[in-house]
This record gives C-alpha cells, structure tokens and sequence, in this order.
C-alpha cells in the first residue's frame, strides 16, 4: 500500500507540473492544443493541459545580434568588409513562432542581405562619413522583412569598415595633398595681406617726404643694430636743411635773415 502511495503521489506530482506552468514578465509562452495555435499566455501563472497541449517560450527583451562579416562592393566599385550588430525585440510571440522556423538565424540573414545591398548603393566616402544615415537605412530594410515575423529591429550599427591597403594609401596620399593645398593658400592669403598693407604703408608714406626720410633712417638704424664696423648714410640736402632748422643755432640764423 506504501508502494501505492508512493507512486501515486508521483503521479499527482507529474500532472500537476505539467498543467501549472509560469513565465516571467519578459516572457511570453505561444500554446498548441493537438498541433493547433491556440493561446499566448503570460506572464505569471497559466495552465495548460498535459498531452494535449505544449508550448513555445518566447523572450520579449531586446536581443542583440551579431551579424557576420561581409564582402561587398560599394557604388564607386570599392571592395571593402563589414560587420554589424543588429538589436530586436519580439513584439508578436504568435508570428515568431509560428511565421519562421528559426527566428534568430532568418533576422541574420536578412541582415546580411540588406548590409550587400545598402552597401552597394553608397559610394566609399558615404559609407565611411555617413554610417548613422546608412545604419538607419539598414535598419528600415530588416525591419520591413521582419515586420511580419513578428520581430521589431530597434536598433542597426555598422563596425570595422575594412578596405584594400592600396586604398588606404591612396586615401592618405588625397590628405596629404589637401593638408598641403590648405598651406598653400594660407601662405598666398598672408601673402596678399601682407602687400595690402605694404601697399598702405607705402601711400601714406608718399604723402609725406619726411616721413619716408624718416623711415629710411629706421632702416638705417636697424642695419646699423648688426656687427658692421661703418655705416654711410646719404641724406637728401632738403632733409638736412630742414632739421638744422629745428636747432637753436639754425632758428637764430633764420630770425637775423
């Protein structure tokens, strides 16, 4: 009779786990009745009757997908090699399930599709200056395949763009020639300003014999500044006359004139 027990309550135990069942709130849980879609249930507690019915756990949470390495050709007839990271969320547990096999690996292979043909619509300045325009455009095509799945792609993110070393070197040549163009024309636009003023300098100065005296001597003097043993000045006898003027014996001589 102990035996009978035994083995009944093992039973009523067996029943009773495969009739109540649980799933968390990130979870939802699809049930067939006889090989028939007949509920999605969860999350928390739910019964399901044991032979007759079985379930499919489906996670709500956004997942993150890694999407293999690819080999494609951009528009400008640049091979190169990337890589993605997709991130979904189901929001249809009855379409995941029932629509596809194997949800997980059929959002990859999309992925991979859409990734060659994005890809080969963007020239490779594009691709390496606008990945936030084009993840976004990747993103709508995977999600417009998805969609019936079930599948939400929130989010697309392109990585470790590769590209022929003889691209690379050539793209650092381009810099190099743009940083030394940009040199260039800073050097001419000093150069210009720099006549501009000299040219002023120089109209000012015309309009004034003295003060081109004047600044020659600055000259002078500043020639004078190096280690030069004689320095010979030739001065003009106007400017000359028109110093001593300014000097007490000079101011004599013009008042007894």
């Amino acid at each position: 009779m102990a035996a009978f027990d035994i083995i009944l309550l093992v039973a009523v135990i067996a029943v009773v786990s495969a009739t109540v069942r649980t799933a968390n709130e990130y979870q939802r849980a699809v049930v067939f009745r006889l090989g028939k879609y007949n509920r999605t249930a969860g999350p928390g507690l739910y019964f399901t009757i044991p032979f007759l019915e079985w379930r499919v756990i489906t996670d709500l949470r956004v997942l993150t997908t890694a999407v293999e390495q690819q080999e494609t050709i951009t528009r400008d007839n640049v091979p190169v090699k990337i890589n993605a990271v997709i991130w979904r969320r189901t929001i249809n547990p009855r379409a995941s399930v029932i629509e596809v096999e194997d949800v997980g690996d059929s959002v990859v292979q999309v992925a991979a599709t859409a990734l060659r043909n994005v890809i080969g619509q963007h020239s490779l300045d594009e691709v390496l200056k606008s990945q936030d325009l084009i993840s976004e455009a990747l993103a709508a095509s995977i999600d417009a395949v998805t969609e019936p799945w079930g599948v939400k792609v929130e989010r697309v993110q392109m990585k470790n763009v590769e590209i022929p070393d003889s691209m690379q070197r050539a793209m650092a040549q381009e810099a190099e020639a743009l940083r030394e163009k940009r040199a260039r024309l800073i050097k001419a636009e000093a150069e210009v300003e720099a006549a501009t003023l000299l040219r002023n300098a120089a109209q000012i100065i015309m309009e004034s014999p003295a003060g081109l005296e004047l600044r020659r001597m600055q000259m002078i003097t500043e020639v004078g500044a190096e280690q030069n043993t004689m320095t010979i000045i030739m001065m003009p006898s106007e400017f000359v006359e028109m110093a001593r003027s300014f000097t007490p014996k000079g101011r004599a001589e013009a008042s007894e004139a």
